[in-house]
C-alpha cells in the first residue's frame, strides 16, 4: 500500500476535489476531515496506526495460508476479524452512538469504537492493503462491507464484530429502516464509490450538528464535503439553507439560486425559490 501522506488537512482535502474518484485514498480523506476540527494536529500517529494493521493483516493471512487453509474470501475476512478484533478491540459503540466521534476516523482510533460507517472506512483501507477486492455497501440505516474473490462473496458489518450477513439480515437491516414493506433493492449491492462514502460520513456529522442547532459548524463540515465532492450540486442547498440559518441571507440566495440552476426537480426548484422569496422578504 502507498505510504499515507501527513501533510495539512486542508492542502489534502483540496487536493481530493481534483482527482478520479479510483485515486482517492479513502482513510487519508477521513483523516483529514477529522483533523480539520483537531488544529495542530499531527496525523502521523494515524497513518502510522493503519500502515500497522495493514502489515497485521498480511502476516495473519499467511499464516492462515500456511496452516492448510483455504485462500478464499472467508480466509480474508478472518485476518481481518482476528486483527481488527480481536487483537485491536474495534467495536461499535452502541451505548453512545451519536457522539461525533464515532464519525470521526480519529475518534475511532483513538476509543477503538464508531459507528458503521467510519469502522468500514478502517476495514476498506486495510483490506485494500492486501490488494482484496473490497467494498462498501449503502444498506439504508446501516453500512456494512462486501469482499470478493473468484465469484464468492461475503459481507459482513464491521460493526458487529464482522458478523457474516445472510439474504435474510439484511432484509431485516432494510425493513429496520424503511418499515415492514419494504424489500431488498439491487441498489443495495452496489459499491459506494470513494466519495460517496465519504459524504456519507460526513453527512453523519452534518446531521447531528443541525439536530445541536450549531449551525456554523453544520456549515463548515459542509464546506468540507463541497471541497472533496466539487460537482456534488445537492451541497448547494445544504450550504443554502444553512446560510440562511446562520443569518447570511445574501450568500444563502446566492447558492440557493445556483441550486436551481441545477437540479433536474421541478417540484424542488419551485420550493426553493418559494424559500429565497421568503428570505428576500426578511431583509427588507
Amino acid at each position: 500500500m502507498r505510504r499515507m501522506s501527513s501533510a495539512d488537512p486542508q492542502v489534502m482535502l483540496e487536493s481530493v476535489g481534483q482527482v478520479e474518484d479510483t485515486d482517492i485514498n479513502l482513510a487519508q480523506t477521513a483523516l483529514a476531515l477529522a483533523a480539520a476540527e483537531r488544529p495542530g494536529l499531527s496525523l502521523e500517529r494515524y497513518i502510522n496506526h493503519i500502515e500497522k494493521l495493514s502489515k497485521d493483516v498480511a502476516a495473519r493471512h499467511a499464516e492462515l495460508l500456511d496452516g492448510d487453509t483455504e485462500d478464499n474470501v472467508e480466509t480474508q475476512l478472518a485476518a481481518l476479524k482476528d486483527v481488527l478484533v480481536d487483537k485491536h478491540g474495534y467495536r461499535g459503540d452502541e451505548e453512545d452512538y451519536d457522539n461525533l466521534e464515532n464519525a470521526s476516523l480519529i475518534g475511532v482510533i483513538d476509543r477503538g469504537k464508531g459507528m458503521p460507517i467510519a469502522l468500514s472506512v478502517l476495514y476498506i483501507q486495510v483490506a485494500r492493503g492486501q490488494g482484496w477486492d473490497v467494498a462498501g455497501l449503502n444498506i439504508p440505516g446501516h453500512f456494512v462491507c462486501r469482499l470478493q474473490k473468484d465469484g464468492q462473496i461475503v459481507i459482513f458489518d464491521p460493526f458487529d464484530d464482522c458478523n457474516v450477513l445472510q439474504a435474510s439480515d439484511m432484509r431485516q437491516l432494510v425493513k429496520k429502516a424503511l418499515g415492514e414493506h419494504a424489500e431488498l433493492s439491487s441498489d443495495y449491492h452496489e459499491a459506494m464509490s470513494n466519495r460517496d462514502i465519504l459524504i456519507r460520513l460526513q453527512n453523519n456529522i452534518k446531521l447531528r450538528q443541525i439536530e445541536a442547532e450549531d449551525y456554523e459548524a453544520a456549515l463548515k463540515t459542509v464546506e468540507q464535503m463541497s471541497m472533496i465532492a466539487p460537482d456534488e450540486y445537492r451541497l448547494l442547498l445544504d450550504a443554502g439553507v444553512l446560510y440562511a440559518r446562520t443569518g447570511e441571507s445574501r450568500q444563502a440566495i446566492d447558492l440557493l439560486e445556483a441550486y436551481i440552476d441545477k437540479t433536474p426537480d421541478a417540484s424542488d426548484r419551485h420550493d426553493i425559490a418559494i424559500f429565497i422569496q421568503q428570505i428576500r422578504e426578511s431583509m427588507d
